[in-house]
């Protein structure tokens, strides 16, 4: 039987332990370096599964987030950061964990196992959904139930893998393959499987938030500013986009409570936030049309 490649062994694994401590750093170091250039090759079935998701959050679906181990725990990072990062609604986000998100450094391993509460979980699956599911293996009890039980229910299913034809990826609608090297620490897939899973979730979400319009030049433009951090950054996205000095980009934020979106519209000469919310929604919520549309108005004498 052909050993998978998340189980084989490395090909510096021989006296590895027996190296100085600065060798064995190098190695591993290079390990994740190795594993994160897999991404590559994945990058058209990464850009169509962020489209996926996008399309859910445009209509009336969700984002389900399906994982057991550490992919589960890479998936949970991605979703719980969806919020602050491009102001997507909790309400729209599940995060469906083997076991639950462990709350102390215990983590058992048989919950992956544990399948029997997922039917209920996913009761309410629709086609509108989308439902990312992860395992390093490609074999995994739990995420693969989902992925069986999205695909049942007309929900869009992405897989991620580390491993060439597996039943997750041969389920999912957009299978996203990770060929990552051997672990330099034989099965342990929390270093290089992991990481290049953490890389295709960050590029799945910013890519959906591309199609969504709360990326503009590179800054995050959907973010609510919460926090005495948060309205910093967001003053200062204000007054790169529209010119406006600090104190203008302060009162704008002031009418929006901190929503960035309508108060960049605002310092570009939004006549307040009515306004500002109907240009954003004439555009899709995205930016620059709605900028555009201010620049191109008569100027009054």
């Amino acid at each position: 039987m052909t050993t998978k490649a998340t189980e084989q062994l490395h090909k510096d694994a021989m006296g590895l332990d027996l190296l100085p401590v600065e060798a064995m750093g190098e190695v591993l170091a290079l390990g994740q370096i190795e594993a994160a250039g897999a991404v590559r090759s994945a990058l058209p079935a990464i850009c169509d599964g962020a489209k996926a998701m996008a399309d859910s959050l445009r209509g009336n679906g969700r984002l389900f987030y399906v994982a057991a181990g550490s992919s589960g725990l890479m998936a949970a990072a991605d979703a719980m950061e969806l919020g602050g990062t491009f102001g997507i609604p909790e309400s729209r986000i599940r995060i469906l964990m083997a076991g639950g998100i462990p709350t102390t450094a215990s983590m058992p391993g048989d919950t992956e196992d544990a399948t029997d509460g997922l039917a209920t979980a996913l009761a309410d699956l629709n086609d509108a959904d989308t439902v990312l599911t992860l395992s390093a293996s490609g074999t995994t009890p739990y995420p693969m139930e989902a992925a069986r039980l999205a695909a049942q229910a007309g929900a869009t299913v992405i897989g991620i893998a580390n491993n060439p034809d597996t039943p997750l990826l041969n389920i999912a609608v957009h299978a996203i393959l990770l060929p990552t090297p051997a672990e330099v620490i034989s099965g342990s897939t929390r270093m290089g499987a992991g990481t290049a899973q953490k890389i295709a979730l960050n590029m799945l979400s910013t890519l959906m938030a591309r199609h969504l319009g709360h990326i503009h030049d590179g800054m995050m433009v959907n973010m609510h500013a919460d926090n005495i951090k948060l309205h910093g950054r967001a003053r200062s996205i204000v007054c790169t986009i529209t010119g406006a000095d600090a104190d203008t980009a302060n009162d704008a934020l002031r009418q929006t409570g901190g929503a960035l979106k309508p108060a960049i519209l605002i310092a570009a000469g939004a006549e307040g936030p009515a306004q500002a919310a109907d240009l954003l929604s004439r555009s899709e919520g995205h930016l620059r049309p709605a900028l555009r549309h201010l620049e191109a108005r008569p100027k009054v004498k």
